[in-house]
């Protein structure tokens, strides 16, 4: 290519990622009025009003366009029925249909054919080796991103177009032929003037018209089903509409970019986690110009395993950067296939492809939280709750009957532990239960379904025994116990006390999975217990101690003034006026059977707080000597002093009401002055 000047780089360049969205409007062309597209505006490429996903548009379109809505329908059910046909009678013969390459090959050429969103139905599918045969595994593989590439000379037409140069102009190299083919675009290997090595993404052409048509196919066919199927719960006109805008978002790579510098924004920054840089101003709404890099697929387990990198670390970093994503931040990666995640030589795990994301709101990821850890502790009385906070139940519906079968159901599921959580077979018998009462999937959760079930289809190729839920739980854990939401602080709370009874066994729990979470050591647990109990969102924990110190001082103070007190009395002779001695061992037994259930409380919360400081001992970073400043900033704050005066107050108020109650029995122990009276009369 020939030799043209630097790039000098744009003001846009240089600006922070909270205004990217302004330079995108600045660069973008304007907007036609709706008048201009009559016929092809809203299924063309060249129209800025097809950038974005209009449902109503494009059913009003291809309403008018009968003879071209089935035409594409015979070319989609044609082969489909042909597949089948060949399945049932490869079976009719006695051969096995899933060991066969050649209906492997098949399949994958019939969506291939279909286009690209059938191809994506194969992606998603090609990560599943738990539900998809291994040859056809190996075969849908492919289409992550070993496509049919179009030419050359439509990709750098298209380059001209919107970058405003030939691509020699712009690239001083690009490699001659695409070095990957997509189901929406292809990549090319370039390198800018200035030296830096780039991947270019080239849009297919007539994307926005083939989708379109496919998308109102499926929009029909969710309408109809909404309308014809009674026990129908899911809403499949939101789930497409939200599988349609993000399928949009990704044909724009002006949002793929902006997707991207968010992305880096929030998640660039992780320990392991690597994200490219976009060059913005090679970059337009069907070319986008981000930074090369090299790596190898997670699925290529031998060549990763060759570099000295461990893949099922690798995919544990994926897990907690995807629980980062979906709930801390909300927006996530929806289609993190095996393409889209490398494992570069430093032992880094890079993001690639930032075309389909997705956004959970607060509430949701605040209920997502409660719902695994009354899930993991089979609190089912709350998950049912949390269905209705997530939109699964409407706010009227009636738990009591769907409560015993979430015990029945998601009890057999999750088996003994933790670590036998599968994600898999928690949302297929959360399918089950749809049939049975009135479950709804609410459209957000189609694309985080998409994502952990893909994360989890890439760890079962690595390692068949891996969980995700399992490795998430601590990460979930720690949430719950250092997030100073208002949401998670009631939930901790409703997890924790019931009845007015604490139970120490879930707080053990949630700390013993929390320590194994990153970021998650002996100061951070230190500082953040020491900063909530003395806030005013730890109320209710210093409540609880108040109450814990009386009982414990009280029951001690009981027990020492029980003791001293019969032990001066067995000196002095006191119990010995029966003569026999059973008087002392009369009154020795009624003290011990008074004291017995406070003792045995007292003991069993002793043994509760052993178990918690064993755990803190089992947390990285811990040292005993780090409690000696903490405890000196508890003893000054006015907080704890305040926490003292309820605890003498506390005693004091037991001190009087047990001389009062003492007082009254001593009262009705002794005889009335006028029955003696009437009685000697």
């Amino acid at each position: 290519m020939p030799p043209v000047p630097t790039p000098v780089a744009t003001a846009e360049q240089d600006r922070d990622v909270v205004v990217i969205d302004a330079v995108v409007e600045e660069i973008r062309p304007p907007r036609l009025p709706k008048s201009h597209l009559e016929d092809l505006g809203p299924v063309s490429d060249m129209f800025p009003e097809s950038w974005e996903y209009n449902p109503d548009l494009i059913m009003e379109f291809y309403r008018k366009r009968p003879l071209q809505v089935l035409g594409r329908l015979i070319n989609i059910l044609f082969p489909l029925l042909q597949f089948v046909l060949g399945i049932w009678w490869e079976k009719l013969r006695g051969k096995d249909p899933t060991v066969s390459r050649a209906k492997a090959i098949q399949l994958r050429e019939l969506l291939t054919n279909l286009g690209p969103t059938y191809i994506k139905v194969g992606q998603a599918l090609s990560t599943r080796p738990d539900l998809v045969p291994p040859v056809f595994l190996d075969e849908l593989t492919t289409l992550q991103d070993q496509l049919p590439s179009f030419p050359n000379e439509v990709a750098y037409r298209f380059i001209e177009e919107e970058l405003g140069a030939p691509a020699g102009e712009i690239y001083a190299e690009l490699s001659p032929e695409p070095i990957a083919a997509a189901s929406l675009g292809q990549v090319y290997k370039g390198k800018l003037k200035t030296g830096e090595d780039v991947a270019v993404k080239v849009q297919r052409p007539d994307l926005v018209k083939r989708i379109t048509l496919d998308i109102y196919i499926m929009r029909s066919l969710s309408l109809w089903a909404r309308r014809s199927v009674k026990r129908l719960r899911s809403d499949l006109v939101a789930i497409t509409d939200e599988l349609a805008s993000r399928v949009f978002e990704e044909m724009n790579y002006f949002q793929e970019a902006v997707n991207g510098e968010r992305f880096a924004q929030l998640y660039g920054g992780l320990p392991e986690i690597y994200v490219p840089s976009i060059y913005w101003q090679y970059t337009g709404r069907r070319v986008l110009t981000m930074e090369w890099v090299e790596g190898i697929k997670l699925t290529n387990i031998k060549a990763i395993q060759a570099q000295g990198i461990d893949a099922t670390h690798l995919v544990e970093v994926g897990v907690q950067c995807s629980l980062r994503q979906l709930l801390e931040h909300g927006f996530f990666h929806a289609d993190p296939h095996p393409g889209n995640l490398l494992a570069m030589a430093d032992g880094r795990l890079a993001y690639l492809d930032f075309g389909m994301m997705s956004t959970i709101q607060p509430y949701q990821r605040y209920g997502l939280i409660e719902a695994v850890v009354h899930l993991v502790n089979r609190d089912f009385d709350s998950l049912a709750k949390d269905y209705v906070k997530l939109d699964f139940l409407k706010p009227d519906t009636d738990l009591k009957p769907i409560i015993p079968a979430l015990s029945q159901v998601f009890g057999n599921a999750l088996g003994a532990s933790v670590a036998e959580l599968n994600f898999k077979s928690i949302t297929d018998q959360m399918s089950a239960m749809m049939y049975e009462f009135p479950f709804r999937v609410p459209a957000y959760y189609a694309l985080i379904i998409r994502s952990m079930v893909t994360l989890e289809g890439i760890a079962i190729g690595i390692d068949p025994n891996f969980k995700v839920l399992s490795k998430a739980y601590p990460y979930i854990a720690k949430r719950l116990l250092t997030d100073q939401s208002e949401e998670l602080r009631t939930s901790l709370k409703e997890l924790l006390f019931k009845e007015g009874s604490f139970r120490w066994n879930r707080l053990e729990n949630l700390l013993r999975n929390a320590k194994n979470s990153p970021g998650f050591d002996f100061d951070y647990v230190l500082n953040e217990a020491t900063e909530f109990l003395l806030s005013d969102r730890g109320q209710f924990i210093r409540d609880r101690l108040v109450a814990e110190l009386v009982n414990s001082i009280d029951l001690l103070g009981r027990n020492t003034w029980q003791q001293v007190s019969h032990n001066i009395q067995e000196r002095i002779g006191f119990l010995g006026e029966l003569g026999n001695g059973n008087g002392k061992a009369h009154q020795t037994k009624t003290i011990k059977v008074a004291l017995q259930p406070a003792i045995a409380q007292q003991e069993e919360t002793w043994q509760h707080l052993q178990n918690l400081w064993q755990i803190l001992k089992d947390t990285p970073g811990f040292d005993p000597l780090k409690f000696v400043p903490v405890l000196s900033e508890i003893i000054v704050n006015p907080t704890s002093r305040r926490m003292g005066q309820q605890v003498a107050e506390g005693l004091l108020q037991r001190a009087i009401a047990r001389v009062i109650r003492q007082w009254a029995l001593a009262l009705e122990s002794q005889p009335n002055p006028a029955i003696k009276i009437r009685n000697a009369a």
